[in-house]
């Protein structure tokens, strides 16, 4: 049976041997092309949240439950608000954090290494103030001068907007008593009594929001000039409570507010790899393009509303969708097929010219086995032609013996049929070196046997 193997038409193992060169650089090509375009996205992000019971904290638990259904854990770090969440991007700190418009600006986000993934939603600043008896209702923020006001906690986005909204109606720093209690302490301060009112920026789904616009005895301040204050500061907008929103049955409230609203906007560090926008962004679409008591179906996330350059992938994804694969397949794998793209790119390029190289290899190969005697058999007939006159007899019979040898083992290569022209030519050769040796060996000794 090993015999009938040895005469093959083709050899598997010249092939494999011909072959591995090509397919080693093909395969380090890809690997290098692998890890150098895109490396794999991270499993692990971290999101810069907000205050306990906060709209930034629950939305914050509404993504880390979206991202785990595709293997991303969400890791949640809590702030007193936008300004410590930007603080915290600019440092690294968090990857991926809720920040309020107006917080900073294009040439500052661009400089830090910042971009949007679009505005989620409206959040309000909301002024609740105790109501005192016998005294007239504020409706002009004029008349906080005096009082105890909590602006919201050091790095929270409140405070900041705030003041500048004093500003505006001419209200001096140190004319209203501030305090920096974080909203849910602030909360306990104002039902006590002990504060006049506090102020702080957030979606209306947020749980101290609800309570408070129910609480009997604290009132919601009514921006009447809201359009104005949205002409003076372009990144507010001007938006209704409309009456009865809160409680229908109980008129909660009695009539329509107006409000002055900056938007909630996800910035992201230049590093965040593309995959994970993808996927923050589609969260998005799911959590926030739902109608609400400020937004219309499908109005928000929108690339709009935002002073930070919008990341060129988020910018993709409001344009035309999520991306082709991924609406088709799980994230993980449309992910490792949009990154092979330049695998496949570097494929094609290396294995057309390189498959013409594996077949001149396997025949060179295979017909090396017979051509390397040819040397065997040239240096054979170098010696006997060089030959010294006085040792020429045993020179001849030294090399017909090596050429004996040589026969021998030529009748032990193994080449496939297609190739055994060449086996059965050597073999011919060596014959024909032999006959010229005895031949010289005749003339030089005539009558001499042959050996």
């Amino acid at each position: 049976m090993t015999k009938i193997l040895k005469f093959t038409q083709f050899s598997v193992r010249d092939l494999i041997v011909a072959v591995a060169p090509t397919v080693l650089m093909i395969v380090g090509v890809c690997l290098l092309a692998y890890w150098l375009v895109d490396p794999a996205p991270p499993r692990t992000v971290r999101l810069g949240t907000g205050q306990e019971n906060s709209a930034y904290e629950d939305f914050g638990k509404k993504y880390a439950a979206a991202l785990a259904r595709h293997g991303v854990k969400v890791t949640l770090v809590p702030s007193a608000g936008s300004s410590e969440n930007l603080r915290n991007l600019k440092e690294g700190k968090v990857d991926i954090a809720f920040v309020q418009s107006g917080s900073t600006n294009e040439e500052a986000a661009e400089r830090e290494g910042l971009s949007s993934l679009g505005s989620l939603f409206v959040e309000p600043l909301w002024l609740f103030l105790r109501e005192e008896k016998g005294k007239p209702a504020v409706t002009q923020l004029t008349q906080l001068r005096g009082k105890k006001i909590n602006y919201g906690p050091k790095g929270a986005g409140s405070p900041r907007l705030f003041r500048q909204i004093l500003e505006l109606n001419g209200v001096e720093k140190g004319e209203v008593e501030r305090f920096s209690l974080a909203n849910t302490p602030a909360t306990v301060e104002l039902l006590e009594g002990r504060i006049d009112g506090l102020v702080f920026t957030s979606a209306p789904e947020a749980p101290l929001i609800q309570m408070l616009l129910q609480t009997p005895g604290i009132k919601l301040f009514n921006f009447s000039q809201a359009e104005a204050y949205a002409r003076k500061l372009p990144f507010l907008t001007h938006v209704t409570l409309p009456q009865g929103i809160v409680d229908l049955g109980r008129n909660i409230p009695a009539a329509d507010f107006s409000l002055i609203a900056p938007t909630a906007t996800l910035v992201a560090r230049e590093d965040l790899h593309p995959a994970l926008t993808d996927l923050f962004v589609q969260a998005a679409s799911a959590i926030h393009s739902g109608s609400g008591w400020f937004a219309q179906q499908g109005q928000f996330p929108s690339a709009k509303y935002t002073e930070i350059p919008v990341d060129p992938e988020a910018a993709k994804f409001y344009k035309s969708g999520p991306p082709f694969l991924q609406r088709y397949m799980a994230f993980w794998l449309a992910n490792l097929f949009d990154r092979m793209w330049v695998v496949v790119v570097a494929l094609g390029a290396l294995i057309l010219p390189l498959s013409k190289v594996v077949p001149p290899l396997y025949v060179w190969r295979i017909r090396s086995r017979v051509y390397r005697w040819y040397g065997q058999l040239r240096a054979v007939e170098q010696k006997v032609e060089d030959a010294p006159e006085a040792t020429r007899m045993q020179v001849y019979e030294d090399q017909l013996k090596r050429l004996n040898e040589i026969e021998e083992l030529v009748n032990q290569v193994s080449i496939p049929l297609s190739f055994a022209d060449g086996l059965y030519g050597l073999r011919s050769h060596i014959e024909f070196v032999r006959k010229r040796i005895l031949f010289l060996m005749g003339e030089a000794s005539p009558g001499a046997e042959a050996v």
